[in-house]
């Protein structure tokens, strides 16, 4: 089933994003009991060369020491710290410094070689945390109130195709184009047809979720020089099944539901926020709901600051 939710601050500024996008999710809690996660824009810090890595390590001895071997082969660490989590492993999260964006992926690739490694995560503009277990406990475990963000996405899960743990939860990202993520509510039944000339064109899968395959879609349109909007119109007449899915950039999110409008989507703008969810009650953890929208069949919208 799952829940999706998005919210934009218009004045561009640095709001509590991870505040209310945790509100948000706990309301769409029943959508989706595996897993939850964000994606929050704005708020890094990062200077343009420098991007953050989170890993998910096994607790092994020396294999940490293993993992930051690796990253200092290609560039040195320049901060870093543990984050604490469940089950036999923590995450490990580190700043770099990349001259080339293109780098990111072949030095992920390098790391993911480690046995008992997973990298989560690479960014420059936005914080991803994603997990096992409920928003409040994710956003407990993360700190995730304490982020700050021009604009954010988030999502919970239910799982229907594929495992139960951290690196399946949503938000997904591709490396194909700089900082691009996406949360998916449905299935994309044609995954293969979509699949296929993908990995023909050299995009490497990770995963055989199909809200993956969506954003190496996404991304390989607009690295094709489409328009976000172009983009999204596109995919509602390349994909079938259900689904509805908002996607993000440094630059703010798209909505796109498919042509029979089978699954939820709503969303409520007021003169500073715009903000979508899969349902009413999401929506009103953020903004006045007398003036709601639904998302019709076949739909795309862009909004960016």
């Amino acid at each position: 089933m799952c829940g999706i939710a998005g919210i934009v601050y218009k004045d561009k500024n640095l709001h509590n994003a991870g505040y209310d996008m945790t509100n948000m999710l706990h309301q769409l809690q029943h959508r989706g009991p595996d897993s939850a996660g964000y994606a929050i824009y704005g708020g890094t810090g990062l200077k343009e060369n420098e991007y953050i890595l989170k890993i998910q390590v096994k607790e092994q001895n020396r294999l940490l020491e293993t993992v930051q071997d690796a990253i200092n082969m290609v560039t040195p660490i320049k901060k870093d710290e543990i984050i604490p989590s469940v089950g036999d492993s923590f995450i490990y999260k580190c700043k770099i410094e990349l001259d080339e964006f293109s780098s990111l992926k072949p030095l992920i690739s390098q790391v993911d070689t480690i046995d008992d490694v997973i990298v989560l995560n690479g960014s420059q503009d936005f914080e991803m945390v994603k997990d096992v277990g409920s928003v409040l406990e994710i956003a407990d475990r993360y700190n995730v109130s304490d982020i700050k963000g021009t604009h954010a996405i988030g999502h919970t899960r239910f799982s229907t195709e594929s495992g139960v743990d951290r690196y399946h939860a949503h938000p997904f990202q591709t490396y194909i184009v700089k900082d691009v993520s996406v949360v998916h509510n449905g299935q994309i039944t044609n995954y293969w047809k979509v699949r296929d000339p993908l990995e023909r064109k050299g995009h490497v899968f990770e995963t055989f979720n199909d809200t993956e395959c969506l954003v190496h879609y996404i991304a390989d349109k607009l690295d094709s020089g489409y328009s976000l909007e172009e983009a999204l119109e596109q995919s509602v007449e390349d994909m079938d099944g259900p689904f509805s899915y908002i996607i993000a950039t440094p630059k703010g999110i798209g909505i796109a539901k498919d042509k029979l409008g089978l699954r939820p989507g709503v969303m409520a703008e007021t003169d500073d926020i715009f903000a979508i969810a899969s349902e009413e009650v999401s929506l009103r953890e953020v903004v006045d709901t007398h003036n709601i929208e639904q998302i019709s069949p076949g739909e795309v919208m862009v909004y960016e600051i």
